[in-house]
């Protein structure tokens, strides 16, 4: 990968880090903000039950912030864009369309074939 490649891709990573970061600190202070006791249980009900599907996205959320981090330092020791099974180099429109990739098409099509296997 070029560096003007490199680049192009720190870019997207930051600024995607960047909006992850934000809605953290939303989440944060609304948390703050709708921790006020409903005396109503079906609003509390209701009030926990979206801060529990919110409190979901944002550990997925925690877990993507990490794999960018990931992604971002590959970016800084020159290893961003390759196969971490094969070595095989991944295509630009694959790290397009998902930038924190790390398996080729092949290889991603191979381990979720094998994952849904496991499953059933």
């Amino acid at each position: 990968m070029n560096p003007a490649q490199e680049l192009h891709f720190r870019r997207i990573l930051n600024s995607w880090r960047q909006e992850l970061m934000e809605e953290v600190d939303r989440t944060v202070d609304h948390m703050k903000i709708d921790t006020v006791h409903c005396p109503d249980p079906n609003d509390r009900a209701t009030q926990e039950a979206d801060m529990g599907l919110e409190l979901r996205t944002r550990e997925r959320e925690r877990k993507l912030l990490s794999k960018i981090d990931k992604t971002i330092k590959k970016i800084d020791e020159h290893e961003y864009g390759y196969c971490e099974c094969c070595g095989v180099e991944i295509g630009i429109r694959r790290l397009e369309a998902r930038p924190t990739a790390d398996l080729c098409v092949d290889c991603k099509t191979r381990a979720e074939a094998l994952e849904h296997q496991h499953q059933n």
